[in-house]
């Protein structure tokens, strides 16, 4: 069995950096995702008892005083932090400037999906999943997708 100070990676990508006990989390650990968050947590026998979660972009979780993109405020983070891009320069994810999306296909949160082959794969191009049909429409319904023709916003002098 695993003991001690260590690294294991599971099979999903992710991460974990801390101490082992009886091939188990246990103590003060950190779970990186490869979507770029991480999650610090007190871990006991392999649960974690308390613990935060921060996103890739360092906005941290607070269940208690979420204050990010809910109902009344629906600005992103990097807005927050950086405040509005002039009028007519639209930001339409937190990443400035957004990822480009590979012709075709949407980006759906956690990577780029092809409607074509059901397949979402990372930002890297590695392969996360196929999509079931649930998921294939709402992808279709709600995540941006790649234009065949580019517009770009200038600011006029």
């Amino acid at each position: 069995r695993m003991e001690g100070y260590g690294y294991y990676a599971l099979p999903t990508g992710a991460e974990y950096r801390g101490p082992l006990w009886d091939g188990m989390f246990h103590g003060q650990g950190e779970l990186l995702l490869p979507t770029g968050g991480s999650y610090r947590a007190l871990w006991e026998r392999g649960v974690a008892t308390q613990g935060k979660y921060a996103f890739a972009d360092g906005l941290e979780y607070d269940e208690e005083k979420w204050r990010y993109c809910d109902g009344y405020d629906r600005r992103f983070y990097t807005e927050i932090c950086s405040g509005f891009k002039p009028p007519g320069i639209p930001q339409l994810t937190n990443l400035d400037p957004p990822k480009i999306i590979p012709e075709d296909c949407y980006d759906c949160g956690d990577g780029f999906y092809d409607p074509k082959t059901r397949i979402v794969v990372d930002y890297k191009r590695k392969f996360l999943r196929n999509a079931d049909d649930e998921e294939h429409e709402w992808i279709l319904r709600t995540c941006r997708k790649a234009w065949a023709i580019t517009t770009e916003q200038k600011p006029k002098p």
